[in-house]
């Protein structure tokens, strides 16, 4: 007997997992229509709440809830990296004291060939006497 090509699992068959169905996007639409409806009435609740909420706490978040939708809300984590996405070169001070002044010249040249310095053209950095 023939194995059916109807039902069951088939590779490839069916929604994406993590997709959303047509039904789900239109019921989201609708619902994000509606509360845009609203959005006039909201807002002027949040303000009559941030002037003259009982609380203090009520007062503060419907003040935060207005400044978030005025402003965007804060990014709740920065992810710093260096010029190329790689990561933030440091140099250690305690190892630039230990250099002899030929030393700090040739790195200070070196610098200013790659671009990462301009250079000690007014003298600002010479010692003083």
């Amino acid at each position: 007997m023939s194995k059916s090509k109807r039902g069951g699992r088939r590779e490839g068959a069916g929604r994406p997992q993590g997709a959303q169905s047509r039904a789900t996007k239109v019921h989201k639409a609708s619902l994000s229509e509606l509360a845009r409806e609203h959005t006039s009435t909201a807002l002027s609740a949040l303000v009559d709440i941030a002037q003259k909420g009982e609380s203090e706490s009520a007062r503060v978040a419907a003040a935060n809830s207005l400044l978030d939708r005025a402003y965007g809300k804060a990014p709740q984590s920065l992810q710093h990296s260096g010029p190329t996405g790689g990561p933030i070169q440091t140099v250690a001070l305690d190892r630039l004291k230990g250099m002899e002044e030929e030393e700090l010249k040739i790195l200070e040249r070196a610098l200013v060939q790659i671009g990462l310095a301009d250079g000690d053209t007014g003298g600002a950095g010479e010692p003083e006497e």
